[in-house]
Order: structure tokens, then C-alpha cells, then sequence
């Protein structure tokens, strides 16, 4: 495995002037000495390590990435890349994706505004404030006007796992950005390239209260209502695609990066708790390369400022490379993603124009991460084989089901 030995103690400072670096990649590994800089050369590369390996990565992320625009300014680029797995996010996330995708919404909606200025004056005016984005109320009550409409088509009238359901919400969203020529959101390109998106708290956003409208409806008036969340197939979805990943996978190992923390990090990191632990399934491992940018101090104990080290400890990180594959930043990533995104994709882009000079075999033998950086954009496609999956993983319970009623407590069949 290749190794920087950025973590090796001893190791020489890398203090090359930056007028001497000719790509973003150069200067993250050799202008970045000291202090918070060398936070994020380590950061940097331990990303081009894992892509490098060719590892399926997952990402969670937390805070308003879409209706702040981060989706189009780097996340999206970054997914398409087609190195990601699935995704870990909140269902606010997964609302605000909608706004752009009316016809009632325009761009030239979405402004900034001052983060300590007259917020009653904004409540007067009826501009809703996140932080330094503001908007229209009306973005808001038209959404939830789309959704309850959705909502109550034919096909959401079952019950489905949140990735069915977001993998449907995107079709939906893709079909209506076109309509009103918008640009493509995060759960549309998540629908075009089979990308699953999980949320650990479905409930707490405003596509599920939307949900909770029409049901209050069925409930109180007789309203047909069918649409349901399976919470238990959801978590299992997540097992089965995290024992692909360890032993069906071309890697055989996994990878993540964590932006922010809270319940998108948590749901991200449970499938291997939830396989070796509650399960008691051998030889489950947690994540071989673990990379978190967070702005919660470690001191506050919450599973947000948690690092790789103590996730070591519940099995969630590997523990027997966590010193050379894991790494948590201290910073606001809306900061950092879009340098590390743009490197990322200029290294990929490098790669590609290297490829055509000298042929695929030549430059793996010069740069062998090429053949990570360069796998198919199509990527992993995981949504398109979420039946067989969890039918192997329903096979491995039954085969294992005697023991795991006498491990939990409970009586024979």
C-alpha cells in the first residue's frame, strides 16, 4: 500500500515555496508544514491515497449543502467521478434539493444576507435565513405544495426503504429540473448514477412533515394514503452494502470521508457495529480509511467531534492500520471542499490527458493510483443490485439464525 509517510514521526518539513508548485495537488503535499496546513496536506493525502487504491468510498455529510448551492459548486462534480458508493446526508438536504427543480423558483431567489443583521426585518420581509443564504418564504410553502402533490402519486403508495424512496424523489426531481431548464441536483444525479442515499433521521426534515400532512389526513379524514418508511429494511440496505464492500468488492475494503457529523456520520458508520455486534457475523471490519473534516472540538464528547481513533474502539475504523489511514480535521469544510475536490479532479484530469501520451500500461507502471483515479465513471451502481445483496445477507441470517437467537436471549425457533 502506498504510503506518504506524512504521520511519521521525524519526518522532514515540507516547506517548498509555493511559486514552485505548478498543480493544487503539489502544493497541498509540500507547502502545507505546519500547524492547521499540515491538517490538511494529511487530509489531502489520505483522499489521493484511498482513490488511489481503488476503494468504494461512502460519504456523509451534514449542514445545508444544497440550498447553500455546495451541491453544484463541488459535490456534485465530486460524485460524478463515480468513486463514491452511497451517501449518508438529513432529510433537510434532501428537501432543499427540491427548491430549484419548480418552475416558481429562480437562482436569482437564493441571495446572500448578512449572518448578524435585522432578522426581524427579514421576518418582516418574508426572507427565510440560513446562515448567510436567504430566500423567499414562498420557496419553502411551494415546495411542500410539490411534495404533498408527489407524495400521493401511485408508485410512493407502498411501503419502501428510504433509498427506494429518495431514489424515486429523484427521478421525480431530474423529470422537473429538465422541465423548467434547471440545473441537475444532488438526488437526480444520485437517481442517474444508482447512487443510494440513506437518512438516519427521516423525521426530522420537511420532506417527511410533508409526509406527515397526508398521513395526519388518512388518519383524521379518511384520505388514501399507502406511502411508509421501512426503517429496518433501511439499516439492513446499509449492512448488505458494507459487506459488498468488504468481500465482494474488487477492493475488499472500504473507505469514507465525513463532512460535519451528527446522525448523517453515525448512520454512515453502523453498518459494522450492526453486523459484528447485534449480528455476531466474523470477520466484519470497519472502514480501512476514515477521513473526517469537523468544526466540534473532541472535548464536547459527541459523536460529531468523535475521531477515527475512538471509533477504533467500536469496531467501526480498522484498528490495524488507523495510525496510517485515518485522519480528523478540525476546519468548517465548506472551506476545504472545494480545494480538495478541485485537486482531485485536476489530478483525475492529469491522469486521464497521461493515459492518452502513453498508454494505459505505461503510466500504471509510472503512476500506479491512476487505476483508481481512472475507474468508470459509472461507478458502483449499488441501487441497481440492492436485491441480490440483501438477499445475500437475509441467506447469511438464516444460515446463522440458531446461534443468533441463543447469542440475543431468545428461544429456539
Amino acid at each position: 500500500m502506498q504510503r506518504h509517510g506524512c504521520r511519521e514521526a521525524g519526518a522532514g518539513l515540507r516547506h517548498r515555496a509555493v511559486t514552485e508548485s505548478k498543480h493544487l495537488d503539489h502544493l497541498f503535499e509540500t507547502s502545507f508544514p505546519s500547524f492547521g496546513g499540515a491538517f490538511l496536506r494529511r487530509i489531502w493525502t489520505l483522499l489521493d491515497e484511498a482513490i488511489g487504491l481503488g476503494l468504494p468510498m461512502t460519504l456523509s455529510v451534514s449542514g445545508p449543502v444544497t440550498a447553500s448551492g455546495q451541491h453544484y459548486a463541488w459535490l456534485n462534480p465530486l460524485l460524478e467521478t463515480g468513486w463514491f458508493a452511497y451517501l449518508s446526508v438529513t432529510d433537510a438536504i434532501c428537501y432543499h434539493d427540491a427548491h430549484r427543480a419548480l418552475d416558481s423558483v429562480a437562482e436569482s431567489d437564493f441571495t446572500e444576507v448578512p449572518i448578524f443583521g435585522d432578522d426581524g426585518q427579514l421576518r418582516d420581509d418574508e426572507i427565510i435565513r440560513i446562515t448567510d443564504i436567504g430566500f423567499p418564504e414562498d420557496v419553502l410553502l411551494d415546495t411542500d405544495r410539490y411534495l404533498c402533490r408527489l407524495l400521493r402519486l401511485p408508485e410512493f403508495q407502498r411501503r419502501m426503504t428510504g433509498p427506494e424512496f429518495r431514489n424515486l424523489l429523484g427521478k421525480h426531481l431530474a423529470a422537473a429540473e429538465q422541465a423548467c431548464d434547471a440545473q441537475e441536483g444532488l438526488l437526480a444525479l444520485c437517481h442517474r448514477k444508482a447512487m443510494p442515499i440513506f437518512v438516519g433521521a427521516p423525521s426530522d426534515g420537511s420532506v417527511f412533515l410533508n409526509s406527515t400532512l397526508l398521513y395526519a389526513l388518512s388518519q383524521a379524514c379518511g384520505d388514501e394514503y399507502a406511502f411508509d418508511l421501512d426503517l429496518h429494511g433501511e439499516v439492513l440496505e446499509s449492512c448488505a452494502y458494507h459487506q459488498w464492500g468488504l468481500f465482494e468488492s474488487e477492493a475488499k475494503n472500504l473507505g469514507t470521508l465525513i463532512l460535519g457529523g451528527g446522525v448523517p456520520k453515525n448512520f454512515n458508520l453502523q453498518p459494522e457495529p450492526a453486523l459484528s455486534q447485534i449480528f455476531g457475523f466474523d470477520d466484519i471490519r470497519g472502514y480501512l480509511y476514515d477521513i473526517q473534516i469537523t468544526t466540534a472540538p473532541v472535548t464536547d464528547g459527541s459523536l460529531s467531534s468523535c475521531p477515527p481513533a475512538e471509533a477504533v474502539t467500536w469496531g467501526k475504523v480498522d484498528k490495524d492500520n488507523y495510525r496510517q489511514t485515518t485522519e480528523s480535521f478540525t476546519c468548517d469544510y465548506s472551506i476545504v471542499m472545494p480545494l480538495l475536490t478541485k485537486a482531485l479532479l485536476d489530478k483525475r484530469a492529469r491522469l486521464l490527458r497521461l493515459q492518452e501520451e502513453l498508454g494505459a500500461e505505461t503510466l500504471l507502471e509510472r503512476h500506479p493510483e491512476a487505476a483508481g483515479y481512472l475507474r468508470s465513471e459509472e461507478g458502483f451502481r449499488l441501487f441497481e443490485h440492492r436485491e441480490p445483496l440483501m438477499s445475500a445477507l437475509m441467506d447469511k441470517v438464516r444460515d446463522n439464525a440458531a446461534r443468533l437467537r441463543t447469542d440475543s436471549g431468545l428461544p429456539p425457533a
